[in-house]
């Protein structure tokens, strides 16, 4: 699977783990080059606290696109170190 936002290909690997229709790709996939640390988080009842990241890819900021569970809760824990992607990033085989 592949993540590509603007262009470039900011994931890309063959061990996702499908959850709820959303790609997650293990963090060594990930180029992290492209992501940007912001302080957005959101709550999933049964997943835990995700954190967000901005993609930025030649100058363009696609704001909260991706996200991770750094301490995902026990249902989620095998998704722990994998971040998953939305907004307009294309997801393809």
């Amino acid at each position: 699977m592949k993540a590509i936002w603007n262009g470039k290909i900011i994931a890309e690997s063959n061990e996702t783990i499908n959850i709820e229709n959303n790609q997650y790709f293990p963090i060594s996939s990930v180029k992290m080059e492209f992501l940007q640390k912001v302080d957005t988080h959101t709550t999933c009842p049964w997943k835990g606290e995700a954190s967000y990241y901005n993609i930025v890819v030649d100058g363009k900021i696609n704001e909260d696109a991706a996200w991770y569970y750094s301490n995902p809760k026990k249902l989620a824990e095998h998704i722990k170190n994998y971040i998953a992607f939305w907004r307009g990033v294309e997801i393809v085989k």
